[in-house]
């Protein structure tokens, strides 16, 4: 019901009567007028007007499934959105319902984590309502080795959807970083459910710094709030990410992985440079040359042998 109210009111630019919003919804004025109060309560900035009834002024800075899905128009991604004030983790959660056959496109969504984490199982800081913190359940036809091509196709859509949404830049460090201004924006986590020869799911989890304010950030990170020095709708920015994963993964699965790596190739700052990676126990240095199908770096040592890496961590030489 609180959905039909909100289509209706946002529908319309001006006041809807209650005896209007009554006949359309087939309810009561006295359930219209305990669902508004309702939508208040959840944050919802809606005034009557006696004679002219209701306004929708403002919609609360929440990452709700109907805010969401509202004009979102995609095919399969976010039509169904798992959503959490406070989670520990949303790659656990999704995790869980990828195991249990959620639908490709199954979005989780949580306003903070207590037990946020990035790659190699590290802590990821996510304080309510300044961030996107997220975990999108994909079912590719792809093999298990392949799937790091899909943490370059999510890190391609966020820098399409910052620069549509915000106008700015933001570059990629391979393999998971999102940076502006050689500060870390964002990091993705993919994780694989898969046999030895067939994937069964992907987990791709993204966490964003939106509107998180400079003394809440640790050393060597930013926001997108520090650079546009103003509060960002987190909605508008969300639906433009969503948007993008799906025209690139649709890319992915018609054309193959080149369109994607030539697209994120446009946005790196690793390729070109000497850098250092450390993986585990084992350290490598050298010139990083190219991406290859599958995702992984191609790094030439000084005796001018290359090696594929799919993972680590890595520091640009100056």
């Amino acid at each position: 019901m609180h959905e039909r109210i909100l289509n209706c009111l946002k529908s319309k630019s001006e006041h809807v009567s209650g005896e209007e919003l009554s006949s359309l919804l087939k309810v009561s004025r006295q359930a219209l007028w305990k669902h508004i109060q309702q939508l208040k309560d959840a944050g919802y900035d809606i005034v009557a007007v006696p004679h002219l009834g209701y306004r929708l002024v403002n919609s609360p800075d929440r990452l709700l499934p109907f805010e969401i899905t509202h004009e979102l128009r995609t095919k399969f991604i976010a039509r169904k959105i798992h959503y959490f004030d406070t989670v520990s983790s949303t790659m656990d959660s999704a995790e869980e319902l990828g195991i249990k056959g959620a639908p490709e496109g199954t979005v989780v969504i949580s306003e903070s984590q207590t037990k946020g984490r990035g790659r190699l199982a590290r802590s990821w800081h996510s304080p309510k309502y300044k961030g996107i913190y997220l975990s999108l359940i994909l079912r590719p036809k792809i093999l298990p080795g392949a799937t790091p091509v899909l943490t370059l196709l999510c890190a391609v859509s966020i820098c399409e959807a910052i620069n549509i949404a915000c106008g700015l830049e933001a570059k990629i460090k391979w393999p998971n970083d999102i940076l502006l201004q050689h500060k870390k924006l964002g990091g993705i986590l993919t994780e694989l459910n898969a046999e030895m020869d067939s994937t069964r799911f992907v987990i791709i989890g993204l966490g964003l710094n939106v509107n998180n304010d400079k003394n809440s950030l640790i050393p060597g990170a930013t926001s997108l709030k520090e650079h546009n020095k103003h509060q960002l709708n987190r909605i508008q920015l969300l639906q433009e990410i969503l948007r993008r994963i799906e025209a690139n993964y649709l890319e992915f699965q018609e054309k193959g992985p080149s369109s994607i790596i030539q697209k994120w190739k446009a946005h790196n700052i690793t390729l070109g440079k000497r850098i250092k990676l450390t993986y585990h126990e084992e350290y490598l240095e050298g010139m990083a040359v190219d991406i290859d199908k599958d995702g992984g770096l191609l790094l030439r040592n000084d005796a001018g042998l290359t090696q594929k890496v799919t993972s680590g961590d890595i520091v640009h030489c100056r």
